[in-house]
């Protein structure tokens, strides 16, 4: 799977386990070698990042005698490196989104082709509820490819009688994963021979339900097993909640528009639904980031209904000084290119606030707060607010890396992260913009969305 959150083992497992550090140095060492020695002197370049740690991947599970293996896409589907895959046991498409347009198209019609071109002859697949027109699509791929297609039935379908299952997972979209998850656990069981998996209605292609271009797939009796593997599922960077003392962090790596709508559900269930403390104030903080080619402006805009009293923006940078963990080191982007990306996202943010604050009683005038600064027309300066004709609280900032935009949202009281020094780890005047208010609050309630990366 990609991408990987801390380390790069992260992305091939066995048993749910990322492979030890041992076994991933000799594997790695053992692809390199043999690709740099047969590769054709004539095009002597190496595969790709994403392409080297695919052929890797099968290599180790070739070598590691997996009864099965999952792998999931990297982009797309029709010309992605992991669809040198022939006889897949089964295949399965979840919820479209607009991602990755550059390479994919710039409609739903169009990815969903791209979705498609996993299809194999006689290979089963399943996909989940999509508009109309992408399902047509898929529709249309699975019939070219001689493949036949099922629309997976809605897990409530699978809840008969009083038994309700229940999800590891947050969040309502990740009901129509199960139902995949289901019917593509189901596929691999019976070509195992396993029984017990009878369906628990007659689901012949004829049952296509009225402007329904592809047939349902039966419904059954989930297993014990599958049971708890549903209500046990982790996934770590979705819908997760640290609780760190007063400091609170809602990860999710939402970075499409659907994702961010979903993320947003989430988030205003999880935390705002909460009681508000009772000895003082709440403050809200959006810690945001985004990459490729996303639209982020469409991305903020979807942000503004959590009513947030601080955005702030960095790159996915651990530390400006990039000698921590090179597993999170992006090489293909530079640190200008990620800041002024920041510095966009910053002034679309404030931009979005002024025209909803013309519109809307709740959102406050800027917060005034002991540390009022008057940003100098440096370019430093610049980095971390934007310009203003008077003194404010800024309520968007931006900081060249994670490690000083976790300490200015903690300020200290995340017993996890380390105190800002008092010698000035930021030693620029933004810092103190909103510290007393982070300072003094009962509760910090922050969302980090998107990008998976951050």
């Amino acid at each position: 799977s990609s991408p990987h959150l801390v380390q790069v083992r992260e992305r091939i497992r066995i048993n749910g386990q990322p492979i030890s550090k041992d076994l991933f140095s000799k594997y790695f060492w053992l692809v390199y070698n043999r690709l740099e020695e047969t590769k054709d002197p004539a095009h002597t370049s190496m595969p790709a990042y994403f392409r080297f740690l695919t052929i890797m991947a099968f290599h180790v599970f070739l070598q590691e005698k997996v009864d099965l293996a999952v792998v999931e896409v990297g982009i797309g589907g029709a010309y992605d490196c992991t669809n040198i895959i022939r006889a897949p046991v089964v295949c399965g498409v979840s919820s479209l989104g607009i991602d990755h347009t550059s390479i994919l198209g710039d409609t739903m019609e169009k990815i969903a082709w791209q979705k498609g071109g996993i299809f194999k002859p006689g290979v089963p697949a399943f996909t989940v509820v999509q508009p109309e027109r992408p399902l047509e699509v898929l529709r249309d791929r699975a019939q070219e490819f001689d493949c036949p297609l099922y629309l997976c039935p809605e897990l409530d379908a699978f809840e008969g009688g009083r038994r309700v299952l229940e999800l590891g997972l947050a969040g309502a979209h990740q009901r129509s994963n199960a139902a995949l998850a289901l019917q593509l656990a189901r596929t691999w069981l019976q070509r195992r021979g396993c029984r017990g998996l009878a369906e628990v209605k007659d689901a012949s292609p004829d049952t296509e339900l009225v402007g329904r271009p592809v047939p349902l797939a039966p419904t059954f009796q989930p297993t014990d097993a599958m049971i708890q593997g549903l209500r046990d599922t982790e996934w770590l960077g979705r819908t997760q909640v640290l609780p760190h003392g007063p400091v609170t962090w809602y990860l999710d790596g939402a970075h499409t528009t659907s994702s961010v709508q979903a993320c947003v559900r989430w988030f205003r269930q999880a935390a705002l639904n909460q009681d508000k403390p009772h000895d003082g104030s709440e403050v809200r903080v959006l810690l945001f980031n985004a990459t490729g080619d996303r639209d982020t402006a469409a991305l903020l805009k979807l942000l503004l209904p959590c009513h947030f009293d601080y955005a702030v923006f960095c790159p996915n940078f651990t530390e400006v000084s990039m000698t921590s963990n090179a597993d999170q080191q992006n090489f293909n982007v530079t640190l200008e290119n990620a800041l002024t990306r920041c510095l966009e996202n910053q002034q679309t943010w404030t931009r979005l606030l002024e025209e909803k604050g013309g519109q809307d009683p709740w959102l406050p005038a800027p917060l005034r707060a002991g540390g009022l600064l008057q940003p100098a027309p440096t370019r430093g300066t610049l980095l971390l607010v934007p310009p203003a004709p008077r003194p404010l609280n800024s309520p968007a900032l931006v900081f060249p890396c994670l490690a000083q935009a976790l300490r200015w949202v903690a300020q200290g009281r995340d017993p996890q992260l380390a105190a800002p020094a008092v010698t000035g780890a930021h030693p620029h005047p933004a810092a103190s913009s909103g510290a007393v208010l982070l300072r003094e609050a009962a509760a910090i309630r922050v969302l980090v969305t998107g990008s998976l990366h951050l």
